[in-house]
């Protein structure tokens, strides 16, 4: 298991006192001193809050209609983080109330393989002078937050931008993620999920394909229509990603349990 997915598990049903939080830190990375842990935890967006001495998993207790979320989309110039770099990047931050704000650069690069102009228009006149992937994804990562981080085929996009985030010395992502593929199976009968497909499919604003802000905004509507279908027993933002992943049993974790956390959540 993941280090951020076992320790979300751990936080997942009761918060923990400050100094058996910071005993768990040390177990999962002793090399690393638990209070600069936490501070990495946080600046890397995993979803903590402290309150009265004692840590909480945020998206344990927050019901997922107060949720902040954060649609992303990517283009890059190939298909490995180490040999590829992001070329293109948009995203859209919306709670179930409509949408917050909206993130959409293009980034310098001098290398784009043909197929990929092809399929995205962008080309390297184009992105002549656009700012660094550095100074792009430094600020990608102050508008994430502690989000939650949804993609479409959120794999390949979390792990893309989570390794060129290392890559740059701002550290992995941590922030807790959720599927748009995943959440579309379980709420919306469709012959296939691809984004173009479901796109047709549902009647959503035709918008330009394989460029990073239209086919965010494109998941965006995909997933607030899936929202419309989350059965009401999914109360919290945790509960949400069990859904999506198939693991919820009605309660929130695999045997499940309720937390009750919820029924009196710390004030921010």
């Amino acid at each position: 298991m993941p280090p951020f997915e076992e320790l979300a598990r751990k936080l997942r049903f009761r918060p923990k006192s400050k100094e058996a939080f910071q005993n768990l830190l040390k177990r999962l990375d002793p090399t690393i001193d638990p209070e600069l842990f936490h501070q990495m935890l946080l600046a890397q967006g995993f979803p903590l809050l402290e309150r009265q001495g004692r840590i909480y998993l945020k998206s344990a207790i927050t019901p997922y209609q107060d949720q902040e979320f954060v649609v992303v989309d990517i283009e890059t110039n190939g298909s490995k983080p180490k040999e590829s770099q992001i070329i293109e990047i948009g995203a859209v931050k919306f709670t179930s109330k409509g949408v917050i704000d909206r993130f959409e650069s293009l980034v310098h690069a001098t290398a784009i393989p043909e197929y990929v102009v092809k399929l995205t228009g962008l080309t390297p006149k184009l992105l002549h002078h656009a700012p660094s992937q550095k100074e792009v994804l430094w600020r990608f990562r102050a508008f994430l937050g502690d989000a939650i981080f949804i993609a479409h085929n959120a794999r390949f996009d979390y792990n893309f931008l989570s390794a060129k985030l290392e890559e740059l010395g701002y550290g992995p992502l941590a922030n807790r993620y959720l599927c748009s593929i995943d959440l579309a199976r379980r709420t919306i009968e469709s012959e296939r999920y691809g984004l173009e497909f479901l796109k047709e499919r549902l009647g959503l604003q035709e918008t330009p394909s394989h460029r990073a802000f239209a086919d965010a905004w494109s998941t965006y509507q995909v997933v607030r229509l899936a929202f419309d279908k989350v059965p009401d027993q999914v109360r919290t933002t945790e509960d949400l990603i069990d859904f999506s992943r198939d693991n919820f049993k009605g309660g929130g974790a695999k045997a499940g349990r309720r937390s009750s956390l919820l029924i009196d959540p710390p004030r921010h």
